[in-house]
């Protein structure tokens, strides 16, 4: 896999004392968290705050604390100030247009880049995804679950992001997708894009992952390499029913 990805070094982003809710309900509080290159995956039950922690790092949410990528601080609440400084989601449920096209739902993916870019940045994702270079002029509400989820990683990357950011890429997925997703996600890390992944699929994703954290009611409570939070006891017996 060829992703698009800048020609500096692989990104970083720095987290420290964030917090973010939803009208005034605060849900994360001072939390601390480094994204380094590869693959940091948060992991947790329902309601810990995962998906409000990627919706605050991608601007959707209002914030305070301290988000740093690159040595650049992310702005708090412009979702597409964050996206011209490298920032993508992949947000749960895919949230694609689905009387679009595959080809028109990837544009749209590019909708900040000049033209010429956009034409190259397509080419490149058919190229990333022969799967969808078969589908291009399929609608996307037609497709498989899987399929449509690799449209949204795809339409993600053609901003040429820096960090991509995945809510819950297996959700719903067959477990062969999954295996399948997961790899795609690892080719991209490779490329040099940094990867924050939310995920309910814990044994998979600490599998994939090189480093992880664990949510628990807006605070972390566990951190520390994937190999090892995969052979922890407590992880183990909380969410992979290990007794």
């Amino acid at each position: 896999m060829s992703a698009d990805v800048p020609a500096a070094s692989p990104s970083s982003l720095v987290v420290r004392g964030l917090a973010a809710g939803y009208h005034g309900f605060q849900v994360l509080r001072e939390l601390d968290i480094d994204v380094l290159p590869g693959i940091t995956v948060v992991l947790g039950p329902n309601g810990a705050g995962k998906t409000t922690l990627l919706k605050a790092l991608a601007g959707l949410l209002p914030r305070a604390g301290e988000a740093v990528l690159d040595g650049v601080a992310l702005p708090p609440a412009e979702a597409t100030a964050c996206v011209r400084q490298g920032i993508a989601l992949v947000a749960e449920g895919r949230q694609l247009f689905p009387h679009m096209t595959v080809t028109e739902n990837l544009e749209l993916g590019a909708w900040l880049s000049p033209t010429s870019q956009r034409r190259e940045r397509l080419a490149r994702a058919f190229e990333d995804f022969p799967r969808l270079r078969e589908r291009a002029a399929q609608l996307a509400g037609t497709m498989s679950g899987g399929e449509q989820q690799m449209v949204a990683v795809a339409r993600a990357m053609m901003s040429g992001p820096r960090l991509l950011m995945l809510d819950e890429p297996s959700l719903g997925l067959a477990p062969r997708m999954v295996d399948e997703l997961l790899a795609i996600v690892r080719r991209i890390a490779a490329q040099g894009v940094t990867v924050l992944m939310v995920e309910q699929n814990v044994r998979k994703a600490l599998q994939c992952a090189d480093r992880g954290y664990v949510l628990e009611r807006g605070r972390i409570v566990a951190a520390g390499e994937a190999r090892a939070l995969l052979e922890s006891d407590a992880i183990r017996k909380a969410y992979l029913g290990v007794a």
